[in-house]
């Protein structure tokens, strides 16, 4: 006895490949109209980023110069950068200045965003605009006030720890206080980007979550560690990846500060290269220099995304 089975309706088969059909040529005309937006940057990003990548890699293994012929030298540059001490006192004085500055940063962004969200609209956007006022002055023009501030003569810090009996200080003439000095600065640039990261972040999460936890009795600092910086992990990962690259980048402070002095106590890594590449007449060393500074800066990442474990991290 034959099994009845249901049979599709006329033209059904037909119009479901017709769909699919369709569906594809839909897929590749998108596809076609990304790849011919994207073509731009991506030409510009090989022009400016890739190709001369690619070129310093090249000039690294060899003794290059501007005013003779080059010489292929193999490691050399690499093994002298890795046996100078000056470039290896660098990369250690650079994560010092970073541990100053970043977690500063990030404190202090997390409490101005708290303060932002917890006042009226008025208020906050007049908090929001003054916090973002020292990301648009250049680092030059920051240097030269954070100098006039720390002037030992006539300087507004020394007339204000005078005021409580302590005696004027060269702030950055001093080994002890020169790297704090140039770290405040950098701490007061890096301020408004992050404290508004920081309060898109908070904003982003659902008011419903302090409501229940307040039904259950959690005060303010019970709310912040198990609520709020738990649902903030993705943005605290991304500043202080940012953070730590931009600290130990930092040249502008330090250049016009105190020019890496004194002693070399505030010469951090991007100002010990400029000096070789403005003063060695070969300059493979340098960009030997910068690429291994490069895989610092690499490894350092690294080190926090595997610290906070942001591959299990997920926006709330």
């Amino acid at each position: 006895m034959a099994v009845p089975t249901a049979s599709l309706p006329p033209g059904t088969a037909v119009g479901a490949e017709d769909r699919a059909s369709r569906r594809r040529a839909t897929n590749r005309k998108d596809n076609k109209l990304a790849f011919l937006m994207l073509a731009p940057l991506v030409l510009l990003l090989g022009i400016f980023v890739i190709w001369p990548l690619i070129y310093s890699a090249y000039l690294s293994f060899f003794d290059w110069s501007f005013y003779q012929e080059s010489t292929f030298v193999g490691w050399k540059n690499f093994n002298n950068v890795l046996t100078d001490p000056q470039f290896r006192s660098s990369i250690v004085r650079g994560l010092v200045f970073a541990l100053m500055v970043v977690p500063a940063i990030l404190v202090i962004s997390f409490l101005f965003a708290s303060l932002v969200k917890a006042v009226g609209a008025r208020l906050g956007t007049l908090l929001k605009v003054a916090i973002y006022i020292p990301t648009v002055i250049s680092g030059v023009i920051t240097s030269v006030i954070f100098l006039l501030i720390y002037q030992y003569s006539g300087g507004v810090l020394n007339w204000f720890v005078g005021l409580f009996g302590i005696e004027a200080q060269a702030w950055v003439a001093d080994v002890r206080t020169a790297l704090p000095a140039i770290a405040a600065p950098a701490v007061w640039l890096g301020l408004g980007i992050s404290a508004l990261i920081m309060l898109a972040g908070l904003l982003d999460i659902p008011q419903s979550y302090y409501e229940a936890a307040e039904l259950e009795g959690a005060n303010w600092f019970q709310r912040t560690f198990y609520i709020t910086i738990p649902l903030l992990k993705n943005i605290i990962l991304y500043l202080l990846i940012a953070g730590f690259t931009a600290a130990i980048q930092q040249f502008e402070l330090p250049l016009i500060m105190t020019n890496g002095g004194p002693l070399n106590s505030t010469l951090l890594p991007n100002l010990y290269l400029f000096n070789h590449f403005r003063t060695d007449t070969f300059v493979g060393t340098s960009i030997a220099g910068a690429f291994l500074l490069f895989l610092v800066l690499g490894s350092i990442s690294a080190v926090i995304f595997r610290l906070l474990n942001s591959d299990k991290a997920v926006d709330g």
